[in-house]
């Protein structure tokens, strides 16, 4: 009885040990979360509003460091090819991974092997995919000489070593990685479409095409808003592609924010503008992921 009668005194104790259980577990991570995360950001922010050059200062100067990459010519070039590798990168990528999500979703035999042709690129690293396309479009050593070898002597191909044409470079390479990806999302949006309102279409007499592009396409509109969100991320925060493949040459022609941001605070010791880019380049992901948070809690609130 005295055994039994013990248990309701340890009750108390267990209750509050599985109470603090979860905040026990998950305290590491948020510490690191915080800490290696929000810290730096915090610290990055203070940084650029100094003038800390090769090592980190604490003078103050002001926005002195945002008018100076205000008129810095390289920033506006890497800005303009994000615009540019960005917009072809997004509206490609989801083209071609629609296409291949629907031609996947007709049941074609094989679908396994060809979903995983199509999904491996994403499983290499940027720097593998760099490398590779680095090679293939080489003038010297890849497509061009190729054609060239196989008697196509007036075919030219040095969008590589062009200054105006490299950027689209970044984004072949780009775009051959992440389609697959989204080809992947879309497809599982598509097998969770109910087939009934396929087969009430196809009843009406609406053809194959019709029924996919008013019909399906407009209820995933979820999976575009997160392939959209996905391929955005990507797109700003974009460097080792860049750094494997042209190491953002010739010059600084095919230079993206995030190689601006490293050869400014890492190699040419100006930390102060390094960090005020990284800082517009948090916001540049800020504007486009707040927004998106909004409608989605929103909506939610609402249903």
């Amino acid at each position: 009885m005295s055994s039994v009668a013990a248990l309701p005194k340890a009750t108390p104790v267990l209750d509050r040990l599985q109470a603090w259980l979860p905040k026990l577990v998950l305290a590491p991570s948020m510490v690191v979360v915080l800490v290696g995360f929000y810290a730096y950001i915090g610290w990055t922010f203070l940084l650029s509003f100094t003038n800390s050059s090769f090592m980190p200062s604490y003078k103050f100067v002001g926005l002195a460091q945002y008018m100076r990459l205000w008129d810095n010519d390289r920033w506006w070039v890497a800005s303009k090819n994000l615009l540019v590798f960005g917009g072809l990168f997004i509206f490609v990528s989801l083209v071609v991974g629609v296409v291949l999500a629907v031609l996947l979703d007709q049941r074609i035999r094989r679908e396994g092997f060809i979903r995983t042709v199509y999904l491996y690129p994403m499983a290499l690293s940027m720097i593998v995919t760099g490398t590779a396309w680095k090679w293939m479009l080489n003038p010297g050593m890849g497509l061009d000489k190729l054609l060239r070898d196989w008697g196509w002597t007036g075919f030219t191909f040095d969008w590589l070593i062009n200054q105006d044409r490299v950027i689209y470079c970044v984004v072949i390479a780009a775009v051959w990685q992440a389609s697959g990806f989204v080809m992947a999302m879309f497809l599982a949006g598509l097998r969770g479409v109910d087939s009934s309102i396929i087969k009430a279409a196809q009843v009406d007499g609406a053809s194959l095409p019709t029924i996919y592009l008013r019909i399906v396409l407009p209820s995933l509109r979820p999976v575009f808003f997160s392939a959209f969100m996905i391929l955005a991320h990507i797109a700003i925060k974009s460097f080792d592609l860049v750094m494997a493949m042209t190491a953002g040459g010739p010059g600084y022609s095919s230079d993206l924010p995030a190689v601006f941001m490293y050869s400014f605070t890492f190699s040419r010791g100006q930390m102060g503008m390094g960090s005020a880019s990284a800082m517009l380049m948090l916001a540049a992901i800020l504007a486009i992921l707040v927004p998106y948070l909004y409608s989605e809690l929103r909506g939610k609130r609402h249903d």
